[in-house]
C-alpha cells in the first residue's frame, strides 16, 4: 500500500472522490451496492454534496480503481449471470479502522474538503446520527488524536465564526486565498435549546403578529406573478384534495381554491388560523403541526401539498425527514411544492409588521435543499430561482416542485 511516513494512503483528487462516493453510497443506497461503473461515474460526478463538482470519464474511473485494487483500497465484486458485471467496493474502512461516527466524517471530508463541525454535522445526518455538534468535534480531536492522524483542525480565517477541518490522506483544496472569507453558517443553530422551544418561539411570535401580518401580506400575490403561475399549475395538476402547510392568513389556500382546487391549510399559530378562517370562511383551516399532518379524513392520499416558505423556520438537518413524512402521506402522482428563501444567514427579527417578536429565520442553501428533496425519496424534481419582487424581503427565492415517480434529472 502506497503511503506516507505515517503509514497513511496517500490520496490524489481521484482517489479520494472515489472511495468517498463508494463509502457514501454504501449508506445511503445499501441495495445498490457494491456500485457498477455507471454508478460510481454518477456517484462521483453528482452536482450536489460535492466540492469540486467534477465531470470525471468511465474509462478514467475504472483506471483508477483498478490502480485502488493494487494497493488494497478497492475490492472488485462480481455480479450477474453470464456475461458478468464487475462491480466496486471500497476497503478504506477496513484499512483505517474506522468506527461508524468516524467513517461518517472522513466520507465527508472527502467528497467536499474542509468543513467546520456545523457543517459536519448536519451533512453526516444520513451517514450518522450526532446529538449535536459538540459530539462531532470530539469525533474529530479523537481522529487528529490517533498515532497517525487523519484530521487536522485549521487556522480560522478573517471573518469565519467556526475553525474548518480537513483530512490528511492527501492534497485537499482549502480556498485560503487572499479576499473576504464567506461566512460559515449553522443553520441548526436555531435547535440550541430543542425543537420544543423553538416551535414554541415560533407558535408566540405569530399569535402576536397575525393581524398586522395578514394586513402587511394582503397584495403579496397580486404582486407576484410568478408565485401566481406556479400555484395555479399544481391546482390544474391536483387530483385529489390540496393541503397548504403553514398556511398563515390563508392567501396561498384562497389562490388555490380560487384556482378549482380543494383545498385546505394547516398552521402553528392558533392566531393565523383565526384570521384565516375569518378572511377565507369557505376554507377549512386547522390548528397542526405540519411534520405530523396525516392523511386527508376523506381521500387516501393528499393530491398537492404547499409549503410557501413554511420551512423558513426550520433547522436545514429537518428538511429531509420533513419532506419525507410529507411524501409518505400523498398521491402517487402527487406533487409537493415549496417555497424556501436562500443565503448565507440565520436572521433573528425583532420585529413583524410593527409587532416585536423572537423569531429565527432560516435562509437555506439551494443545493442542501434540493439534495434534501431527493434525499426524501421524492424525484422528478423542477426548481426555480427568483429574485426578490420591489417591496419584498430582499432575497432570493427558491421554489421545488416534487413527486414521486422516476427521477428525470430535471432538477
Amino acid at each position: 500500500m502506497d503511503g506516507d511516513s505515517a503509514g497513511l494512503p496517500v490520496l490524489d483528487a481521484a482517489e479520494q472522490r472515489i472511495l468517498g462516493a463508494l463509502l457514501e453510497k454504501q449508506v445511503t443506497v445499501p441495495a445498490s451496492y457494491p456500485l457498477s461503473l455507471n454508478a460510481l461515474q454518477t456517484a462521483c460526478n453528482q452536482a450536489t454534496s460535492r466540492d469540486p463538482v467534477t465531470d470525471y470519464a468511465t474509462n478514467d474511473i475504472e483506471a483508477v480503481c483498478r490502480a485502488l485494487k493494487d494497493r488494497s483500497l478497492v475490492r472488485f465484486v462480481w455480479a450477474g449471470t453470464g456475461a458478468r458485471v464487475v462491480k466496486f467496493h471500497q476497503r478504506l474502512e477496513e484499512a483505517l479502522g474506522l468506527a461508524p461516527d468516524e467513517r461518517a466524517l472522513i466520507t465527508l471530508l472527502l467528497l467536499r474538503g474542509a468543513q467546520a463541525p456545523g457543517e459536519l454535522k448536519t451533512r453526516a445526518e444520513r451517514l450518522h446520527s450526532f446529538a449535536d455538534r459538540g459530539e462531532v468535534e470530539a469525533v474529530l480531536t479523537r481522529l487528529a488524536d490517533r498515532p497517525a492522524p487523519l484530521v487536522r483542525e485549521l487556522p480560522r480565517r478573517p471573518g469565519q465564526h467556526d475553525s474548518r477541518w480537513i483530512h490528511l490522506l492527501g492534497p485537499v483544496a482549502t480556498g485560503d486565498t487572499p479576499g473576504p472569507a464567506e461566512p460559515t453558517v449553522d443553520r441548526n443553530a436555531v435547535l440550541g435549546d430543542g425543537p420544543s422551544a423553538r416551535d414554541n418561539r415560533v407558535r408566540a411570535a405569530y399569535d402576536a403578529c397575525a393581524q398586522a401580518y395578514a394586513e402587511g401580506t394582503a397584495r403579496d400575490l397580486r404582486d407576484q406573478p410568478f408565485d401566481r403561475w406556479l400555484l395555479e399549475r399544481i391546482a390544474a395538476a391536483a387530483d385529489g384534495p390540496v393541503v397548504d402547510i403553514g398556511s398563515g392568513p390563508g392567501h396561498v389556500a384562497a389562490h388555490l381554491a380560487d384556482c378549482g382546487a380543494e383545498v385546505s391549510g394547516v398552521d402553528l399559530s392558533t392566531a393565523m388560523v383565526a384570521v384565516a378562517r375569518a378572511r377565507y370562511p369557505q376554507i377549512g383551516f386547522d390548528v397542526g403541526d405540519f411534520s405530523r399532518l396525516l392523511r386527508p379524513p376523506h381521500a387516501s392520499a393528499w393530491g398537492a401539498v404547499t409549503a410557501w416558505y413554511a420551512f423558513v423556520h426550520l433547522a436545514e438537518s429537518e428538511l429531509a425527514d420533513t419532506l419525507a413524512g410529507l411524501a409518505r402521506i400523498i398521491a402517487p402522482d402527487g406533487v409537493i411544492a415549496f417555497a424556501v428563501h436562500i443565503g448565507a444567514e440565520i436572521r433573528h427579527e425583532r420585529e413583524v409588521f410593527g409587532v416585536p417578536v423572537d423569531l429565527d429565520v432560516v435562509l437555506h442553501d439551494r443545493h442542501v435543499a434540493l439534495e434534501a428533496t431527493r434525499q426524501a425519496g421524492l424525484t422528478d424534481i423542477e426548481s426555480y430561482l427568483r429574485s426578490p419582487m420591489p417591496g419584498e424581503v430582499p432575497t432570493d427565492r427558491l421554489y421545488v416542485l416534487a413527486r414521486p415517480g422516476t427521477d428525470r434529472g430535471n432538477a
